[in-house]
């Protein structure tokens, strides 16, 4: 099942990224990213919206609470929040640089591949 994941900006400031529920006009699964100071720069923390109550991404926002809706919602962003959301890990596509370095892939046989 696909999910139109969207971030937002509520009435009361946070910045908020869940999924869209058009029909019923609410956020559904809501949870709040927080910029963090790092070394590297600044980071993006993923919390669900009721902590540190609630430890579980869940629960719904009304769309009238909404002051704004981001256009774009990067893809590495919807993916941490889909994976936090959902306890499960997803790929991001293609072999990850799996045959890299395997010897210009003149191998026709895959189980001579597998003797390597």
């Amino acid at each position: 099942m696909a999910y139109d994941v969207k971030l937002f900006k509520l009435i009361n400031g946070d910045m908020v990224i869940g999924k869209w529920d058009e029909a019923n006009d609410k956020i559904t699964d809501p949870a709040v990213l927080q910029t963090v100071p790092s070394q590297q720069g600044v980071q993006m923390m993923i919390l669900p919206f009721g902590y540190p109550f609630d430890n579980e991404i869940e629960g719904e926002i009304e769309g009238r609470h909404i002051l704004y809706t981001y256009k774009n919602c990067p893809e590495d962003v919807s993916t941490k929040y889909l994976e936090a959301s959902s306890n499960l890990t997803l790929s991001t596509g293609g072999l990850g640089g799996m045959g890299a370095g395997m010897g210009g892939g003149n191998v026709s046989d895959i189980s001579e591949l597998l003797k390597k």
